[in-house]
């Protein structure tokens, strides 16, 4: 899910020709879902007990999904992926890099008795799994982070979309990922350009001793509606938000129920943007 929270930043260091950013990624996300699987911050026993993972700021763009098709990219191990069968959709795909992550998805799936299925594989290798249409295209939360080419991105979103499908989006704002760990400093740039490699934990608890390598890039709003748009999508729907529905970030505070903000910068910064386009 999140991006980078360390300022522990290497990129002047190590270039992109020297790492590989798929097998360096996924490495760190087989080993943060081991973590995440057991945290308090999924907390899978509220969510076998039932419980919608999916936040207010993207459950009004999804509507009603009686009867649809989902196709979920970049799905972790798949609460939101479930909890959109949960409410109504017929299919839902989840997609992620980490096989780990797809393992413990398909276990959830199976425990939670829901039709979701899974596919491990990178987002621009899709196609070589998946050859159908779906009404919604969904992503959500720390997700294009991990991803270099946003206009590549886009060219997926666009293809899995039947003609009239609709596109989802919710997303941490660039802005947030300007700051360093302890939001004190601004230190990495707005716009697209080398990318952020760094070490670090993980966003949730039990990850005290944990530490790996991530290799990131930040994406502003203009390039990825920009790259939408060059996919012959119209946006429909774009709503920023100046509070995050998770706790993961230092230095919070939770303003009122599932609502946080940087304790020492309050509501002056967007923390989440959201959006729909339509094909």
């Amino acid at each position: 899910m999140v991006g980078h929270v360390n300022d522990y930043y290497l990129s002047e260091k190590i270039s992109a020709m020297h790492i590989d950013y798929k097998a360096t990624n996924k490495a760190s996300w087989n080993e943060r879902t081991k973590i995440h699987w057991e945290s308090d911050f999924y907390d899978n026993k509220s969510f076998l007990a039932g419980a919608n993972s999916l936040k207010d700021i993207e459950t009004p763009l999804l509507g009603d999904l009686t009867n649809k098709s989902v196709l979920h990219l970049q799905c972790h191990f798949g609460q939101d992926t479930i909890s959109l069968t949960r409410l109504g959709a017929t299919k839902a795909v989840g997609v992620d890099l980490s096989d780990e992550a797809v393992s413990r998805a398909t276990e959830l799936a199976a425990l939670c008795n829901s039709p979701a299925t899974f596919i491990c594989c990178d987002v621009y290798d899709l196609p070589q799994y998946l050859d159908e249409q779906f009404d919604i295209v969904f992503t959500s939360y720390g997700t294009i982070g991990w991803l270099p080419d946003i206009n590549r991105w886009a060219s997926i979103v666009a293809q899995y979309l039947k003609p009239g499908g609709k596109f989802v989006m919710a997303e941490f704002h660039p802005v947030v990922w300007m700051y360093d760990s302890d939001f004190k400093a601004i230190t990495y740039d707005y716009f697209h350009g080398e990318p952020i490699v760094e070490q670090e934990g993980t966003y949730t608890d039990g990850a005290q001793s944990f530490e790996s390598t991530n290799v990131t890039w930040n994406h502003g709003l203009a390039e990825v509606m920009g790259s939408l748009l060059r996919q012959g999508l119209s946006i429909d729907h774009i709503s920023e938000y100046d509070y995050s529905p998770y706790e993961c970030f230092a230095n919070t505070k939770e303003v009122s129920p599932g609502r946080y903000r940087i304790a020492a910068i309050g509501p002056r910064i967007p923390m989440v943007y959201a959006l729909s386009a339509s094909k």
